[in-house]
């Protein structure tokens, strides 16, 4: 398809339906009303002789026309995007950034590295969720940038990588001494596994004192400690099963809470044990308020990832906001 001639307005207007799934949300982007986009979008589809989007009951789909145009237009209009950003006007302030991901790692490690661009004058308005409706969120322009947990599909979204977090099995002190004493005769563990592979029998894994870092763990001594999870369907402690012992996990939660600073909370107060990221309850697991019970050599990794709205250069504090963020984490 020939886009040299195409008009950069209409371009610009195309690249914010494609990425937001609406006109009303380009519109939104832009600051344009919804007939205008439309229109636009009329426009350029005469040009290109091609229909560029299917109407669906609510927003639009990309033709396969549309998808070649989009990967061909996106990298340059941002780059111009980026190069034409306007600063705010003298004594004026720039649009509050708005940033949005888990609440966890934004509450304790994200705000607190971002404090010296609010001193300097930055304003941001901050989100907390789960990473697909944030997602969402972003396309429809509701915020600029977003920490996802996992990379965002297709190529709508521009995300870089932005920090590693290293999951581990902890529970508090008083868990870990009891965990060290002999296990009750024909105990196997077996109630909290399923799908053991061959070779994975009880006598298969040895049974180290618990909280013995770089030692192998039987996960079957924790049949009868209390699991605190963040959700009902465990997704962080069926992964670290999975990952590092090789099995599937099979419990009921004793208590879950959305939030993993009350999974850590409760963990540290003695409810049980649980699996966190290591950023979050790394202090506690240096003064001893919490105990590792494993310390494998490849531990569980989830990798964040700083995702780019559309258009959000046009706010020269985004720019700021992003470049300083990839420094920090550099450290986290």
């Amino acid at each position: 398809m020939e886009t040299a001639s195409l008009d950069l307005n209409l371009l610009r207007t195309f690249l914010a339906v494609y990425r937001s799934g609406s006109f009303t949300g380009a519109a939104r982007l832009l600051g344009l009303s919804q007939p205008t986009v439309t229109t636009q979008m009329r426009a350029l589809e005469r040009q290109t002789g091609r229909e560029l989007f299917e109407r669906l009951p609510r927003g639009v789909t990309p033709t396969p026309v549309a998808e070649e145009l989009a990967a061909r237009v996106a990298a340059p209009l941002d780059e111009l995007a980026a190069v034409a950003g306007s600063a705010p006007a003298a004594g004026g302030r720039a649009e509050p950034v708005h940033l949005a991901g888990p609440a966890e790692l934004l509450c304790t490690t994200v705000l607190p590295a971002l404090a010296p661009l609010v001193a300097d004058g930055v304003r941001l308005r901050v989100s907390t969720g789960l990473t697909d409706p944030l997602l969402d969120e972003l396309r429809a322009g509701r915020h600029d940038l977003v920490i996802a947990t996992t990379r965002p599909r297709g190529r709508t979204l521009h995300a870089v990588p932005l920090t590693d977090e290293e999951f581990v099995l902890v529970t508090a002190p008083v868990w870990a001494d009891r965990l060290k004493g002999p296990r009750p005769a024909g105990d196997t563990g077996e109630g909290d596994l399923e799908d053991r592979g061959a070779g994975e029998g009880p006598d298969s894994v040895p049974e180290p004192p618990a909280g013995d870092p770089g030692r192998s763990f039987d996960p079957g001594l924790l049949h009868d400690v209390p699991l605190v999870t963040y959700a009902e369907d465990l997704p962080i402690a069926r992964r670290y099963w999975r990952h590092v012992f090789g099995r599937r996990l099979s419990r009921t939660a004793a208590v879950t809470v959305p939030d993993l600073r009350g999974v850590l909370a409760a963990v540290a107060a003695g409810a049980g044990f649980g699996v966190l990221p290591r950023y979050l309850c790394q202090d506690l697991l240096e003064s001893g308020a919490l105990v590792a019970l494993l310390e494998p050599e490849d531990p569980p990794i989830n990798t964040g990832f700083l995702v780019q709205r559309p258009g959000a250069f046009d706010n020269p504090d985004v720019t700021r906001v992003r470049t300083f963020l990839l420094r920090a984490a550099r450290g986290w």
